[in-house]
């Protein structure tokens, strides 16, 4: 006769040291040179897929909410919410408090915004270096990827092209190993690419439309002297006439059209990297659906709607997208190709 004991475990809860996370943006902050001694850069270094991977996405998600916390303070001090963050999809409406403006409310929300900004900027190389390897590395990484670029008010230049890079790199790996995996794991790790191409999207066009605040690191390396300043003639750093307004010349106006410059740069980098993500992850997914299946994923940061279907079917067809959006096709709609 055998006998089985039943144990009632309680669940287990993840609590997040603060002091330490807070030691750790403090040290960040003032260019600690004990920096590498922290305990939770030296978890970081170790390489590990795994532990490199729940620690990102563990201090993203407290970055966060601090960052989420700022932005609440600073909106009930009178800032409006349309300058400092891009809301996510299908998002309510945010009540704007309607009072006279606070600055020393906007100057202590800057101190935090920068102080989180250049946070995320030390530590993205820890997981856009990381190996990928198999589709769980790919659905880790991405979804680490996802949460360090969620606060997209928070994302320096340095930081938007290290994880359009990656994101870009797991895209392609995916596309490479899509008949070797699973439905499921391509639609997993193509959920979070997607959102993560579109927090990048988002991030790098926040500044240029005013919708977020210019960071003070990318200021401040838009306009530090090129090392190359005296040797090359053609260099767009030193070419002042692309900065200035009119007969403006000033230091200040240079300063902040070269940055502006960069970051259009950026951002048509970003546009067409992010074209090429979406590419490879469609690709990944249609191999997988037989005519008349379809795949959705809907996310606050991304609505993707996949289905394949015959030419025919595509006649007075209307397709539904997120928040009631919809479009018909007409019945006399002609396609010149002869593929399904």
């Amino acid at each position: 006769m055998r006998f089985f004991q039943i144990l009632h475990i309680s669940s287990v809860n993840i609590i997040a040291d603060l002091a330490t996370i807070n030691d750790l943006i403090d040290k960040i902050t003032n260019s600690s040179s004990t920096i590498t001694n922290d305990p939770i850069v030296r978890l970081l270094s170790s390489g590990n897929q795994n532990v490199v991977g729940q620690i990102m996405t563990s201090l993203s998600q407290e970055f966060n909410q601090m960052n989420n916390d700022n932005l609440d303070k600073a909106i009930s001090s009178g800032i409006s919410a349309a300058s400092i963050l891009v809301s996510s999809l299908g998002s309510s409406s945010l009540q704007q408090v309607s009072i006279p403006l606070n600055e020393s409310a906007l100057i202590n929300f800057n101190i935090e915004l920068n102080s989180l900004a250049n946070v995320r900027d030390y530590l993205v190389t820890f997981i856009t270096n990381l190996l990928i390897t198999t589709s769980n590395s790919i659905i880790l990484q991405s979804s680490s990827l996802v949460q360090l670029t969620q606060s997209t008010n928070q994302l320096t230049r340095n930081t938007l092209l290290l994880v359009s890079n990656r994101c870009y790199e797991l895209s392609a790996a995916l596309y490479a190993m899509f008949e070797k995996i699973s439905y499921e794991d391509a639609q997993s790790a193509s959920n979070q690419l997607f959102q993560c191409a579109s927090n990048i999207l988002n991030a790098v066009n926040g500044p240029l439309q005013g919708r977020t605040e210019v960071l003070d690191l990318d200021n401040s390396r838009a306009n530090v002297i090129s090392t190359d300043y005296d040797t090359d003639l053609e260099s767009a750093w030193s070419n002042l006439n692309l900065f200035s307004d009119g007969n403006d010349f000033s230091t200040a106006t240079i300063e902040k059209n070269r940055n502006i410059y960069y970051q259009k740069q950026l951002a048509n980098q970003i546009n067409s990297q992010v074209t090429q993500i979406i590419s490879l992850l469609t690709s990944s997914l249609n191999i997988h659906l037989n005519i008349g299946q379809s795949s959705l994923m809907n996310t606050s940061q991304s609505f993707i709607s996949l289905e394949t279907i015959s030419i025919a079917s595509l006649k007075d067809r209307l397709v539904k997208q997120v928040e009631n959006a919809q479009f018909s096709i007409p019945s006399d709609f002609i396609l010149n190709t002869t593929s399904n």
